[in-house]
């Protein structure tokens, strides 16, 4: 049965919005576990832009599932990391002026810097993902540099989806990347994980992906609860990829 962890950055981006103490992504994460969330994602931006130190210490503290951190691969954030001993962390790409994270980490071009994160963290008893477009060099790459998971970037996919609402076409293209990279994955005896721009429509064909682990997912339910409420959000997308 593939996980669901719910990313709830943009909780505190809202909160950020005015500078208050609500809504609070710590309680978002209660709710989340109750609705049946295997986990909770935050990410600790170095501008700091939603979660705050103080959100990651106290979800460390209250979270009854599985803490995943993601984080740039710099060593301020490493450490911090290691002083707060996620269940896991996941190493992004991450620049000043974007939205979102945009694509995958180039493990390729920057490998001994990424090898050295990855080894601090591991040394700090944490398990280590690294969020990679679907790329099989990349995914290679990941496991020489002593990665023990990769997250698969679907964002591609999830922009072509949006065009059609059906598997053709460009999106289907970009679904086949997503097959071959999860095989180069297995191959490698890397967990496999996805995330980025999944929602209620395009998340089925992800589920079916062989050997798919996990699925990190926060926008589409964080802006469904607004209609809904979070804990229906949770409850309606849990169903969607277990069912």
């Amino acid at each position: 049965m593939v996980k669901l962890g719910i990313n709830i950055d943009h909780v505190a981006t809202l909160r950020q919005a005015r500078r208050a103490v609500e809504p609070d992504p710590v309680i978002a994460a209660g709710i989340c576990e109750m609705a049946g969330a295997d986990g909770i994602t935050v990410h600790l931006r170095e501008d700091r832009r939603h979660i705050q130190d103080r959100d990651v210490q106290v979800l460390r503290k209250t979270i009854k599932t599985k803490l995943n951190l993601e984080m740039a691969a710099v060593e301020d954030i490493a450490r911090i990391a290691v002083q707060i001993k996620p269940d896991s962390v996941c190493l992004v790409p991450e620049r000043r002026q974007e939205l979102t994270t945009e694509g995958g980490l180039d493990i390729i071009s920057a490998v001994k810097e990424i090898e050295a994160v990855i080894k601090k963290l591991k040394a700090g008893g944490i398990s280590v993902s690294v969020f990679v477009d679907p790329d099989i060099k990349q995914i290679e790459a990941a496991a020489a540099a002593g990665a023990d998971c990769v997250e698969l970037h679907t964002g591609k996919y999830a922009e072509a989806f949006a065009k059609t609402a059906q598997l053709s076409g460009d999106a289907l293209n970009e679904f086949k990347r997503l097959e071959a990279a999860g095989s180069a994955a297995r191959e490698l005896e890397l967990l496999l994980n996805a995330g980025h721009g999944l929602d209620y429509r395009n998340v089925g064909n992800i589920v079916k992906i062989p050997g798919m682990f996990e699925l990190n997912i926060g926008f589409s339910i964080i802006a469904r609860s607004v209609f809904v409420g979070l804990e229906q959000a949770v409850r309606e997308m849990k169903t969607l990829i277990t069912d």
